[in-house]
């Protein structure tokens, strides 16, 4: 069909002709509501960024992990659950670990409550094989709390960059 056809007929029935895919010989063109079209691919868009909510991280446990050591792992899921990533929260066994697997639940749920005031629980803790898995997602913006400080990140990296220069002298 000509474009001026098109066109016309477009126009006789109060709608706009929108060009599809214009690489293709001949072009592909639709006769539609623009302004319906237009809020049909924001709305797209919308529940394509609403599902996906980019990278998932893995934080792996063990479950005679030392105090530091979980307040550390604990401060590097905040990081991960305020940039909006996904956790996958796994806690591995090994051994004589595995007579202990309530000692391990335990653990995993000390650290989904510790995670509650920046991500919600979206699978509770399984066992799977020789670990036990959980999925946390992040809070929307707007009721996300941060236990720690942007100082103590900036510190942390001056003392590793200062342990650094150390190392080299």
């Amino acid at each position: 069909m000509r474009i001026e056809d098109a066109l016309t007929k477009a126009r006789s029935e109060g709608l706009d002709l929108i060009e599809v895919a214009a690489n293709v010989n001949p072009p592909v063109c639709k006769i539609v509501d623009y302004g319906k079209y237009r809020y049909q691919q924001a709305k797209q868009e919308r529940d394509a960024k609403k599902h996906s909510s980019g990278k998932v991280k893995e934080i792996k446990f063990r479950p005679n992990i030392a105090q530091h050591d979980y307040h550390t792992k604990v401060k590097n899921s905040e990081i991960f659950l305020d940039k909006g990533m996904k956790l996958k929260l796994t806690l591995m066994f090994r051994g004589r670990e595995m007579q202990h697997v309530d000692l391990g639940f335990d653990l995993m749920k000390r650290v989904c409550s510790d995670l509650l005031h920046i991500g919600h629980v979206e699978s509770e803790p399984k066992k799977l094989g020789k670990s036990i898995t959980a999925m946390v997602a992040p809070l929307p913006e707007s009721k996300r709390t941060r236990k720690y400080s942007q100082k103590d990140d900036e510190a942390a990296e001056d003392a590793d960059s200062d342990d650094d220069a150390n190392m080299a002298a």
